[in-house]
Parts: C-alpha cells; structure tokens; sequence
C-alpha cells in the first residue's frame, strides 16, 4: 500500500515543512534583492498565489477521496485549509502595513473604488470564520451540518479568488483561468458524489 501506517506518520510532518517553503524562499529572495524593481508587489503576487494554491488543495481532497478511494488526503484538509488562510493573512498585512501604511481611509478607498481589491477583500473576509471554526472544538459546538454548510463557503472563496486574480492580471488570463476550471471541475465532482449519495441512501440497503 502507498501510503501504508508508517508513511502516514510523515504524511502532516511533510506538509508542514512543504507547507513553509514557499514563506522562506520568498524571504531568502527579499534578503538578497532578487525579487525585481518592486519588491512588494511581487511579494503581493507571490504570497497571493501560494494561497490559491493550497486553497485548491484543500478543495481537491474531498473529490480525491470520492473519486479514488483515497482518505489520506481527508487528514491534510485542515492543515492545507490553514495554510491557506496564513497566506492570504500574509498578503492582506503585507498590503495594508507595507503598500498602504496602514492608512484605513486608502485601504476603504482602494477596496470600494478598485474592483479588484474589492473581490479579494471579500474572499479573505469569507475565509475568517473558516479558519476560526477549523477546530475539532468549534465543529462540535456548531454541530455537524451547521459547520458543513458554513465550510461550503470555501467554494466560493476559491471562485472570488479566481475573478481576483483575472482583474489582477487584466490581459494573460491562461493562468488565473486554469484555477478556475480546476474549481468549477472539483465543485462539479463533489456534487455528483453528493447525488449519488443522496440516491443511494433514497434507495436504500
């Protein structure tokens, strides 16, 4: 078996460490001035994407486990959920402590004038009480299908990060638009696992 008891030990380890190298080499590249003319925004850039990029991990784990069988990936879920919300936490201070000092009338400024900041704002406003909620503790307190239709929302955070990405980047859309497809494909699997589901208990034994 790949993924036998003993590998699954390192499984949340690995993902951990996997997890923080992104942060570290996008530091190692801010120490040595290799992130171009403008540091900030590239760091924005960078920072934002790692977040998309664990966000649609996290997204794919359930699809993973529907389509083949696999349930290891349900044990990373909250570990890839929480990571990408540090990311984007990341993103948003380094926008509003760096790009804007702080400066609560151009932050409102920006987010109700700028479309684009607007939708990202909005993603990661989505994202708090998901990551507040991610404890086995808080799951209990709302209760099963009260925290399952609050963790709903991540489908579209990862949307709103989408259309954030394509006003970001306003002309090569190829990139921002393949993480869409990738979203609207694992929505699409985790509603068809939830019909058959659904058909099956309708069914019954």
């Amino acid at each position: 078996m790949i993924f036998g008891a003993t590998r699954l030990v390192w499984l949340k380890p690995g993902v951990l460490l996997g997890g923080l190298v992104p942060l570290a080499y996008l530091a190692r590249r801010f120490q040595t001035g290799a992130l171009g003319a403008d540091p900030v925004a590239a760091a924005l850039n960078e920072l934002g994407l790692t977040a998309l990029v664990f966000l649609v991990a996290t997204l794919a784990c359930t699809p993973l486990k529907a389509l083949l069988g696999w349930t290891w990936p349900m044990r990373l879920r909250r570990m890839l959920g929480l990571f990408a919300f540090c990311y984007a936490l990341l993103h948003v201070s380094l926008y509003a402590i760096v790009d804007q000092g702080l400066s609560l009338s151009a932050i409102l400024a920006d987010v109700s004038e700028r479309p684009f900041i607007t939708v990202g704002f909005a993603a990661f406003v989505l994202l708090i009480p998901l990551a507040v909620t991610s404890t086995n503790k808080m799951r209990r307190r709302l209760g099963p299908l009260r925290w399952q239709r609050l963790h709903r929302l991540v489908y579209v955070i990862g949307l709103l990060a989408v259309v954030h990405f394509v006003l970001r980047v306003k002309r090569d859309l190829d990139e921002p638009l393949t993480y869409g497809y990738i979203i609207v494909a694992l929505l699409g699997v985790r509603l068809w696992h939830a019909s058959n589901k659904k058909n099956r208990s309708a069914s019954g034994p």
